[in-house]
Parts: structure tokens; C-alpha cells; sequence
């Protein structure tokens, strides 16, 4: 009898453990199918970094327009997510990194440091594997071109100058801003700076934190090219289409060993060893496979066509160039003859026409000479006939 009640008493505890378990399932359901209604009615936040592809070249975009495109730790995320997906994009050799709007990058976003919820992330920006505004921290491992625009100040500054190259507009305006208010440089500007522009002119421009215009900043090395106002993003991607097309592998090999010889070596033994470490059997290859090409395309008599050659020490053997030379140097003197001849002519006409008018001169000095004696003296007898 106790079995038979044990049994009754199960069944009914099952049946509820079943029938909640449904109650809850359903309730599970329900909340989900809400917050999915719930995302889909909200409209999703706008993505702080835009990234695109124009052919092969990868275009990484900075998007806060409304903050001067100041990055917080979010968009610094992102950014470095962007960069990583470019390294291991084996179809996209360059990349081309800009700011949508008016300016480039105004920095490491203030306020986000300012609020009190987040005392502690400036010590979490020190301790982060990678910078405050991005992958600064590290060599990124494929060509990266710069589009400057508006304003590039601060960590902003530290972002340019972890590309490769930099294209300025010529009303752009750079910067360490950020020495008016106390934060330090924190993404490798005292690293590349140096190494870019010198000591001397480094010092000047991290401890001062004057506003740098175009012109300068070509003077003195900081960018590689200034471009009309608008005509950033256009120029950088023109020119990250002209790194493109060369073989890649003999071109990264040479920008590894620039980096290494301004980094990583302390003489110049082991700047050129490592040099010869890096070149790697792909390489040789490419190498004899232009090589090759080269022979095949131009012969002995059409390398002008691709390389001009002037006159020089090194050439007086080449028959070719000396015949060539020979030839330019004596259309050189028949157009030096032509002008003195020219000269020549000139100087004819002018005396020919100052003689002509000495001429027609003449006559009238005679008329003048015989109205002139028949003046006679007032004291002058008349002569008897």
C-alpha cells in the first residue's frame, strides 16, 4: 500500500516538475522574442570605425565627426580589430587610414577619462597591451598610408605617425595639444617622433605643444606630401595604389629593414646583417622572376624607353648613350648659331634704319647752311658797284 501511494505521490510530482518546466520554457521564449522585437525597433548606434575595400586597398575610417573624431576605449577596440583583419587580409597589400568629417583624430576622447564611473582607466590605458587610440604599440606589418585633414593633434598625432606615410592637406593643423592639460604621450610619439624628424626639432614640438601647419610639417619631415584642402582621402588612396602595384614581398622586406636599422640595431654591422636575414627564398625568387621579366620586355635598344639616361662619366663607354650625346650637343650649337645669327640680323636692321635717317637729315642741313649766308652783318658797309 506505502508503494502504491510512493507511486500516486511521483507521478504528481512529475507532472509538475514537467509543467513548470514548460511554464518556464515558454516564459524564456517570450522574454527573448521580446528583447529581439525590442533591438530590432531600437535603431543600432553608429559604427565609430568604417572599414571598406576599393579594389585591394583596405580604407579604415574614423568615425565621431561630432568629437573631432576623438576615440574612446571603444572605438580604440575597434580600431585595433580593424587594423589586425587588414595584416591578415592576404588580398589587401596597403591601407589607407582617415577621419570622416572635418578632421583627422583630436586625440584620446578627455571625457571618458573625466567621468566618475571610470577613475581607474588611465591605469588601464598604461597596462594595455596596445595603445590608447589604437594598434600604437605595435608595427603594423603591412604598408599603412596616413589622409590628414582638419585637425591631427595630440594622441591623434601618435596614430599619423604610426602609418608609414602622410598625406597633409594644406589647411591641417598638428599638434601636441595635450601638453596644455597635462596628459602624457602614450602611443609611441616619443619613439617614431625622434626617429622622423630628429631630436632637436622632437623636443621642440612635444614640449612646446605649438599647432605645426603643412608647410612645416613637409619642411621638416613630419609628412611626405601636402595636397589641396578636400583631397586628402583621394591622395592617400592614389598613392597606397601606387605601393600596390610593386612586388609586395621585396617591398616590405626593405620597410622591415628601414624599421629594423632605426630601432632594433644599435650599429651598423648588425643594421646590415639583419638586413640580409630578412631577404627569405619568395623573395629570390620574385627577384629572378622580374629579373627575367626585365630581359624578356626590354631589349639592348629600348631601355630608353624606360629609363632616361643623361650624360655621365659612367656612360662614355656606351657607344648608344656617347652617339646620343654627341648628337644633343650639336642640335645644342646649330640653335646657339640660329640666336647669334638672329642677333646678327637685328643689329643690321637697326643700322640700316639709323643710316636712313642720317640721310633724309642731310638736305635740310645744306638749306639751313646757304639761308644762313645771306645774312649779312648789320655793320657791314655795302660795297660799291
Amino acid at each position: 500500500m506505502f508503494c502504491k501511494v510512493g507511486r500516486q505521490l511521483g507521478q504528481q510530482i512529475g507532472q509538475q516538475i514537467r509543467l513548470t518546466s514548460r511554464r518556464m520554457l515558454a516564459t524564456t521564449k517570450t522574454l527573448c522574442k521580446d528583447a529581439e522585437a525590442k533591438a530590432e525597433s531600437e535603431p543600432a548606434p553608429p559604427k565609430s570605425i568604417l572599414v571598406e575595400k576599393d579594389k585591394n586597398i583596405t580604407l579604415i575610417g574614423i568615425n565621431r565627426p561630432q568629437q573631432r573624431n576623438a576615440i574612446d576605449s571603444s572605438t580604440a577596440s575597434q580600431l585595433c580589430e580593424a587594423f589586425s583583419a587588414f595584416e591578415a587580409d592576404d588580398t589587401s597589400p596597403v591601407a589607407v587610414l582617415y577621419g570622416v568629417g572635418g578632421s583627422f583624430c583630436s586625440g584620446f576622447d578627455i571625457l571618458e577619462i573625466s567621468t566618475d564611473e571610470k577613475e581607474e582607466i588611465s591605469v588601464d590605458i598604461l597596462m594595455r597591451p596596445e595603445g590608447s587610440v589604437g594598434p600604437t604599440r605595435r608595427q603594423i606589418k603591412k604598408p599603412v598610408i596616413c589622409g590628414i585633414n582638419g585637425y591631427c593633434i595630440a594622441n591623434g598625432l601618435e596614430l599619423a605617425l604610426m602609418c608609414d606615410l602622410r598625406v597633409m592637406e594644406e589647411s591641417a593643423v598638428l599638434g601636441f595639444f595635450n601638453r596644455r592639460f597635462g596628459v602624457p604621450m602614450l602611443d609611441g610619439g616619443t619613439v617614431r617622433l625622434p626617429a622622423m624628424i630628429g631630436l632637436s626639432r622632437a623636443l621642440d614640438l612635444i614640449l612646446t605643444g605649438r599647432p605645426v601647419g603643412s608647410q612645416e610639417a613637409h619642411d621638416i619631415g613630419l609628412v611626405n606630401r601636402i595636397v589641396p584642402t578636400g583631397t586628402a582621402l583621394g591622395h592617400a588612396l592614389e598613392l597606397a595604389t601606387c605601393l600596390a602595384k610593386f612586388p609586395q614581398r621585396a617591398l616590405n622586406h626593405d620597410r622591415n629593414s628601414v624599421y629594423s636599422a632605426s630601432f632594433e640595431t644599435s650599429t651598423f654591422h648588425q643594421a646590415v646583417q639583419n638586413e640580409v636575414m630578412y631577404t627569405s627564398r619568395e623573395i629570390i625568387e620574385d627577384m629572378q622572376n622580374g629579373i627575367k621579366w626585365f630581359n624578356n620586355t626590354f631589349k639592348a635598344d629600348t631601355t630608353h624607353s624606360w629609363l632616361k639616361r643623361d650624360r655621365s662619366m659612367a656612360d662614355w663607354d656606351d657607344e648608344d648613350v656617347a652617339a646620343a650625346a654627341a648628337q644633343k650637343e650639336t642640335k645644342k650649337q646649330e640653335e646657339e648659331a640660329a640666336l647669334v645669327e638672329a642677333e646678327k640680323q637685328k643689329l643690321a636692321e637697326k643700322a640700316l634704319k639709323k643710316s636712313k635717317k642720317s640721310v633724309e637729315a642731310k638736305p635740310e642741313e645744306k638749306t639751313s647752311e646757304k639761308d644762313s649766308s645771306k645774312i649779312t652783318d648789320p655793320n657791314e658797309k655795302p660795297k660799291d658797284k
